[in-house]
């Protein structure tokens, strides 16, 4: 049975035991879900021959090019992160010279945040074979379809993000 034939089997058997809730929205953060999982399956095998993970990857990725030092608590923002979990992963590439942060003399109680050289050369090894894997994981499509599922994530994530503001 394919994934997708599971997925859609206990879909049913939701509708049949609870016809009276629309699944509607579930079934579409269920596929975005699905595709995420899908992708870090796809990736763990960059992951487990690189000096970094996935998540400390992400934290890298946003500071790589960064023109200055970034204060953690907009890294946080930026990459839809609470403070408290980019401060757990800043505290482990920390430790091992990937990041430096310092306090922000602008305002004591934040900190900026620096990629080193290590950080940079490390995201910079994992960058291109994440890049091969990723092309290849969509290489069946259009560019027309690729066009469309990126418009279709921003849309999502606009709808969320004004979501979020309103519930926040």
């Amino acid at each position: 049975m394919a994934d997708g034939d599971a997925a859609a089997i206990t879909w049913d058997q939701w509708r049949a035991a609870r016809p009276d809730l629309d699944l509607a929205p579930m079934t579409l953060f269920g596929g975005l879900k699905r595709a995420h999982a899908m992708l870090e399956l796809l990736l763990e095998p960059v992951f487990e021959t690189s000096p970094i993970s996935s998540a400390e990857f992400d934290v890298l990725f946003h500071l790589r090019h960064a023109p200055s030092p970034v204060i953690a608590r907009r890294l946080a923002q930026t990459m839809d992160k609470s403070a408290a979990a980019l401060s757990k992963t800043l505290t482990k590439l920390e430790r091992r010279g990937l990041v430096q942060r310092v306090a922000n003399p602008a305002d004591k109680r934040s900190a900026l945040v620096t990629i080193s050289e290590q950080g940079a050369a490390a995201v910079d090894q994992v960058m291109p074979r994440r890049l091969v894997l990723e092309d290849e994981a969509i290489a069946t499509l259009t560019d027309r379809q690729r066009a469309d599922v990126a418009r279709a994530f921003r849309v999502i994530g606009t709808a969320l993000g004004s979501t979020a503001r309103v519930r926040g």
